[in-house]
């Protein structure tokens, strides 16, 4: 077995979202993510998951277009709740006790984030889920990924995603386009390749956390990348 460590795993809401529509939450998904992340949870790697709300509202989206940036940014924040609060139920069914931790008060249904409480989650084995973002507007989930990651001392982020990897140019739109193993984070920012936002990138080049892309749709991708495997890309 792997030596134990400690990741941030970014799952985006489109990876929750049902094939056929796009959107909402696909239960055969969520069990499969769940049972993933039981298996390493149980090798004693402590997994922390931020999640993302495309699946249900994205701040930036056409039905988002003639509202307040700000208001739209906190529905979106919102619906990551929703997608968090399906994940700890899919996990709890698997048997991984899971804490949820939001940035925005919701003490109805989840604990407030607080990190010394999330590194004693982690000393008790639990599986802790960072939801509603950073809870700001106009920052990103995947800059909340790497703000986490950094406040927890993760020795890295994890970004599951609907693609193999980091590719030199959209392989929706190019079909010669090139799958890359290893980038620079220099380089995933000045040739804009879409690994995440700069200013997550940016934030984990600050910290020497490296990036790993992978695509979730592959079963074993998950346990295979907490555990320190080399699928999709790495970004270092």
């Amino acid at each position: 077995m792997s030596s134990p460590r400690r990741v941030v795993l970014k799952l985006s809401g489109e990876a929750f979202a049902d094939s056929e529509t796009g959107y909402g939450i696909d239960p055969s998904t969520i069990r499969r993510v769940a049972k993933e992340i039981g298996e390493v949870n149980a090798e004693g790697h402590e997994v922390a998951v931020v999640v993302g709300g495309g699946n249900i509202f994205r701040g930036v989206s056409e039905a988002a277009k003639d509202m307040d940036r700000a208001t739209a940014d906190y529905m979106g924040m919102l619906a990551t709740v929703i997608n968090a609060l399906a994940l700890r139920e899919a996990l709890e069914n698997a048997g991984v006790v899971t804490r949820v931790q939001t940035a925005i008060s919701i003490s109805e249904v989840a604990e407030p984030y607080i990190r010394l409480r999330a590194l004693r989650h982690f000393e008790k084995g639990r599986v802790v889920i960072f939801a509603a973002g950073t809870g700001n507007p106009f920052f990103t989930t995947d800059t909340a990924a790497a703000l986490r990651a950094a406040e927890i001392g993760a020795t890295a982020v994890l970004k599951a995603t609907k693609v193999d990897g980091v590719y030199d140019k959209d392989p929706s739109l190019h079909e010669d386009a090139q799958l890359l193993t290893e980038v620079s984070y220099m380089d995933a920012i000045q040739r804009q390749l879409g690994v995440m936002d700069t200013t997550a990138v940016t934030m984990c080049l600050d910290n020497k956390l490296p990036i790993r892309v992978f695509n979730i749709a592959t079963p074993g991708n998950i346990s295979a990348a907490v555990r320190g495997e080399s699928v999709g890309t790495l970004v270092h």
